[in-house]
């Protein structure tokens, strides 16, 4: 490969072509995959990276794209072959044009998602994905894994929020798709393509995205009650009294606002008894602070009046919501200081989410004594991110060695609800192959067949997405 590097450090600069001191790129976030790539590659504009590929492609090299490398499972991340080649879309993070007037913001790839909330905030605009690895995911891992995060309830997933892409493709040539348009009825939207693919079929370069104009006003509240229908029942009501001011609804189990509290001790305790469940919501509007406030508070007083919530306690201040949600924000980390648990990011029909939490839990239960699922996620979108600690007595290894039976207790309860085994952090190396097992055979020959007309070769982002 020392011709290969060679006309790589020919083509990117000397600087940018890294064989040593790699560890920050060739482990995923979580700790579980890490791989030995033969290079990383830095380029700095789209052509570099279209010639890169070109490069790739005449040798023969893999490629896996890689953004921020926050990603769940394992996407961008190398395999230990030495043979493959990681390509950082980081140096890709110029402002290409923003348009207030049009609501559009276009980006590259590696701008780092909450510089772009930062900059559409400047010009009294929203850009409204936002999900706890905000400060350093970039938008174009954000769009190939079409990320979900806590407003979808109101805006929806990213793929909701991109107008158009720029995409290098497998053979190197630009497909520039960059159009800033709500409405082109002119054939095939190529775009949604890309937009989740994992990086498989081709490398998002630049993006134009959505913008909504700014939320000049916010109401955030804690609500405890004791079983998940209550949960459902409330966001029917806040949704019918709040309409499309209701921006976010977060589902959480005692023992994950539990375990946030251990290992954040200055994490307040927001009731004076423990309740098995609570939502984190929020409404937010562009007009005034006064109107919304009646509104939410008027929309509360119908829920506790009715039964549905038997406690709530409502942010009266800016410092007060950034602590409330800290609680829902800080359950990932809480999970990875308390060690090894098997992760599940499901979906089901949101009228199916309390029927799906009471079949699985006693399941789990009875397969493992002291089980601890940890059980959070966006309810307003049937989202949740339904994660299995491992019970005391366990060691890291042996209750790894669980995680197929694991799965297939909750996932075969999942597909009982046509639902989804992946609904937001997509499949990378992880889940790829419970493809086979949850998806029909067509579905997966269709794909196979997109994945072989745009990378016959086989060498972007190879074994991710779609098993072997």
């Amino acid at each position: 490969m020392t011709e290969f590097l060679d006309e790589a450090r020919a083509i990117l600069g000397e600087a940018h072509v890294l064989t040593t001191d790699l560890a920050a790129y060739v482990t995923d976030w979580r700790g579980k995959f890490t791989g030995q790539p033969l290079a990383v590659l830095r380029p700095a504009d789209t052509a570099q990276v279209a010639a890169t590929v070109r490069l790739c492609a005449a040798h023969g090299v893999p490629i896996v794209p890689q953004g921020g490398n926050t990603g769940m499972c394992g996407g961008a991340t190398p395999d230990g072959s030495g043979a493959q080649v990681v390509l950082s879309l980081s140096r890709l993070n110029r402002v290409r044009s923003i348009d207030p007037l049009n609501n559009t913001l276009t980006v590259e790839a590696g701008c780092v998602l909450q510089a772009i909330q930062a900059l559409a905030a400047e010009h009294d605009r929203l850009f409204p994905l936002s999900l706890g690895a905000e400060g350093s995911c970039q938008i174009g891992g954000n769009i190939a894994t079409n990320a979900g995060g806590v407003q979808v309830l109101r805006y929806g997933n990213t793929r909701d929020l991109v107008l158009g892409l720029e995409v290098v493709l497998a053979d190197g040539q630009v497909l520039n798709l960059l159009r800033a348009l709500r409405k082109d009825n002119t054939g095939y939207d190529l775009k949604h393509l890309f937009i989740g693919s994992e990086g498989t079929l081709g490398i998002i370069t630049a993006a134009v995205l959505k913008l909504f104009p700014a939320p000049h006003a916010q109401a955030v509240a804690f609500a405890a009650f004791k079983t998940p229908q209550q949960a459902l029942q409330l966001l029917g009501l806040m949704r019918g009294q709040l309409g499309d001011r209701f921006t976010a609804f977060e589902l959480m189990s005692q023992a994950s606002v539990a375990m946030v509290r251990r290992y954040f001790p200055a994490t307040p305790a927001l009731f004076g008894t423990p309740h098995a469940w609570h939502v984190l919501m929020q409404a937010s509007d562009a007009s005034g602070q006064q109107a919304l406030d009646a509104a939410f508070q008027a929309a509360l007083e119908v829920a506790l009046e009715q039964g549905i919530i038997d406690d709530v306690v409502v942010a009266t201040s800016e410092a007060q919501a950034h602590e409330l949600w800290a609680v829902r924000e800080n359950i990932s980390e809480a999970q990875q200081h308390d060690g090894s648990n098997i992760k599940h990011d499901i979906a089901v029909p949101v009228s199916g989410v309390p029927a799906f939490i009471d079949e699985v839990l006693p399941l789990l239960q009875a397969a493992y004594e002291g089980v601890r699922p940890i059980v959070y996620g966006h309810l307003g979108d049937g989202n949740l991110h339904f994660n299995v600690s491992r019970p005391a007595g366990w060691t890291t290894p042996g209750w790894q060695l669980e995680t197929d039976r694991v799965n297939a207790i909750v996932l075969d309860v999942v597909a009982r609800y046509q639902g989804s085994f992946s609904a937001e952090h997509g499949l990378g190396q992880l889940k790829n192959h419970e493809m086979l097992l949850y998806k029909a055979p067509l579905e997966v020959d269709v794909m196979r067949r997109v994945k072989q007309a745009l990378d016959p070769q086989g060498l972007i982002n190879p074994r991710k997405l779609l098993p072997d």
